[in-house]
């Protein structure tokens, strides 16, 4: 085993189970939730995340730094599109598929009037398969929002190193989504 410390498991959904914002991300990072054990701690892409969650009161602190750092989400949960740590780091169309299921489960469970924001492509293919829609009726692009069934599904490039390093998704932009989700769920922040 080359990193013995590191969960190396399956990563479960974290934050509150009757949350009205589900957060869909890619899959566990290599060093980020693969070592932690909780979906994007520990890693680049949690940096932005977490500080827009806490901005939003969704979080109570703006850093995630282990599993067991108190950290808690406030009508919040997040969750991966594949839940295991994928070859390369990039995940396979087979194991999203794999793993859909899971995701599907866990889209049902939403209360009506719920936001699923899913990050980046990928998590919105996800969502949309998992919601049983047809990929051509729901196209992914940065702060677009799709009505379906009992939710409202707002996508957002993802807050990947890649993403924000290379200007494609900037804090402002992020945080503009996060904004707008609060807005569609009624949420005064």
């Amino acid at each position: 085993m080359q990193h013995p410390g590191y969960h190396c498991a399956p990563v479960a959904p974290f934050g509150d189970p009757s949350a009205k914002l589900l957060i869909v991300g890619l899959a566990p990072g290599t060093h980020g939730a693969n070592a932690s054990g909780r979906p994007f701690t520990g890693d680049h892409a949690g940096i932005l995340l977490y500080r827009g969650l806490h901005r939003f009161g969704f979080a109570s602190a703006p850093v995630a730094r282990a599993r067991d750092d108190g950290l808690s989400l406030h009508n919040c949960r997040i969750t991966n599109a594949v839940k295991c740590l994928p070859p390369q780091n990039r995940p396979t169309g087979g194991e999203v598929r794999s793993c859909n299921g899971y995701l599907s489960a866990e889209l049902a469970s939403l209360p009506p009037g719920s936001l699923v924001l899913a990050l980046g492509a990928v998590a919105h293919g996800a969502v949309i398969r998992g919601l049983g829609r047809p990929q051509r009726d729901h196209r992914f692009a940065h702060a677009a929002e799709h009505r379906i069934a009992h939710l409202t599904l707002l996508d957002c490039y993802h807050c990947s190193r890649y993403n924000t390093q290379t200007g494609r998704l900037t804090e402002e932009m992020f945080m503009a989504v996060l904004g707008r989700a609060c807005t569609l769920l009624g949420a005064v922040q």
